[in-house]
């Protein structure tokens, strides 16, 4: 691990920044030079127990000496935490790290004084489970070696892809912010046709997430483009044939971008939201 040992503060410990800092610590990161707030003080002693990182309600105190501060609490709440952070965060100007959705690095910034360095991340629920794949993008007041930080603090949960503007982190969250309920209803209606088709119901679940998971590790280790491992799945006049042409004729590709625009969209309006 060459991930330097910065003194880093979690602002919010909720299962996002759980997931980050448990991510750190299994790769050999010190947990003493992490600290992690939150306003109830058992769940603190219960995570401090758990894993002797450091805790506070104190969200100034937590950032004094914060080389990083990741801002893990939630969108509606951000403003008021940023105030709060505000005059001390001129003073020491760590690196911030926002997994706040719909939160501009701009307005961060204004927030919190100026002239901050912010990384803003969207993150996905898979990266509880450490296979999470994140975007981020950087404001130019980001240096280097606070990037390569990121970049490593970031992927131990998973992967990360940087973008170059900002506004395609809207597509990342309509890519991989969304995308596993894209899958997760994919499988939940595959469970729904097999048990009408006559299959159990654990049974098709088994089937299904094995079938998920060979198809996903396919795609990694053949390197093969989507188009032509579909094809090498079907034989013509065949069973998948039949059952992709069913999809196509439904319109399903199209359904898809509309779908993924939607969310894109919203993601928009979200972020024009909350910065007010």
């Amino acid at each position: 691990m060459t991930l330097a040992a910065k003194k880093i503060t979690f602002i919010g410990a909720g299962n996002m920044a759980s997931a980050i800092f448990k991510g750190m610590l299994a790769n050999g990161y010190p947990a003493d030079h992490i600290t992690a707030t939150a306003p109830d003080e058992k769940a603190l002693l219960a995570l401090r127990h758990e894993l002797g990182i450091h805790t506070t309600t104190d969200n100034v105190a937590a950032i004094a000496d914060a080389e990083v501060v990741v801002l893990a609490v939630k969108p509606q709440i951000m403003k008021a935490v940023c105030a709060e952070l505000r005059e001390q965060a001129v003073k020491t100007r760590p690196l911030f790290i926002s997994v706040a959705a719909g939160l501009h690095a701009s307005t961060l910034n204004d927030w919190l004084g100026g002239e901050q360095a912010i990384v803003r991340c969207m993150p996905n629920t898979p990266s509880l489970v450490k296979t999470g794949a994140s975007g981020l993008f950087a404001l130019p007041s980001v240096s280097p070696e606070q990037q390569s930080f990121t970049d490593q603090l970031l992927s131990g949960i998973g992967i990360v892809e940087w973008v170059v503007e900002e506004s395609l982190l809207d597509v990342v969250t309509a890519i991989s912010g969304s995308g596993p309920a894209y899958f997760f209803m994919v499988f939940e209606m595959m469970e729904k046709a097999a048990i009408e088709l006559g299959m159990p119901a654990e049974a098709a679940r088994r089937l299904i997430l094995q079938t998920g998971l060979g198809a996903v590790r396919m795609a990694q280790e053949t390197g093969d483009e989507f188009e032509q491992l579909k094809r090498n799945v079907m034989s013509p006049k065949g069973t998948t044939e039949r059952a992709i042409h069913t999809f196509e004729e439904e319109g399903i590709e199209a359904l898809f971008l509309k779908a993924m625009k939607a969310c894109a969209d919203r993601a928009v309006e979200m972020s024009q939201e909350m910065g007010k």
